[in-house]
């Protein structure tokens, strides 16, 4: 096999593992030395003190209308399916435009439940590269603490992760500040 075939099978298997949410973890270099590849991976968090117990935070989100309290008015989205959080393995379904005339499907899967601590969805299909978005509730002596944990790869590769700062991250931003309010509001009985 000559050098140039044997580097296109290689690309197409690093494409068949990426296409599965696999990667690899390390390659050699030309020395043959094992180096870390570096994921393209972004981070986004919010935290917020909710003076309320941890269980009472979590049952918030576990409502069957959770989603659709946490949606802000200005984003153009419609729920068709709304997965139980506690169904570990149930797929929420979700059409959200993002610019004018341009309507996705986000298709996310429920991967962890661990009451009243944290639960976990995974975006199976939408507009990033990948999606893993955690929700941690932690307690604190004033109530718990809710923490949004979301790690991410742009869409777009270089371009995507260059505008990200300017763009998804300022967008996450302003959806999570919306969110820990309406969550606040409920759970500390706050209806102003």
């Amino acid at each position: 096999m000559t050098v140039v075939a044997s580097r296109l099978c290689l690309l197409a298997s690093l494409r068949e593992l990426r296409a599965a949410g696999l990667g690899c973890t390390s390659r050699q270099d030309a020395k043959g030395q094992r180096r870390q590849a570096h994921k393209m991976f972004m981070r986004f968090v919010r935290e917020s003190l909710i003076r309320a117990a941890p269980e009472k935070v979590f049952a918030f989100h576990k409502q069957p209308d959770a989603l659709k309290k946490l949606m802000p008015p200005w984003e153009q989205v419609r729920v068709i399916q709304q997965a139980d959080i506690s169904d570990v393995g149930a797929r929420t379904i979700v059409e959200s435009t993002i610019f004018p005339a341009i309507t996705i499907k986000w298709i996310s899967q429920h991967t962890v439940y661990e009451p009243p601590r944290v639960f976990e969805d995974i975006q199976l299909q939408g507009p990033f590269r990948r999606w893993r978005h955690r929700h941690i509730i932690t307690p604190h002596a004033l109530g718990a603490v809710l923490r949004d944990e979301i790690d991410y790869e742009a869409p777009f590769g270089f371009l995507g992760r260059l505008f990200a700062p300017m763009l998804i991250q300022k967008r996450l931003q302003r959806l999570f500040d919306y969110r820990h309010e309406i969550t606040r509001k409920a759970c500390e009985g706050r209806n102003e």
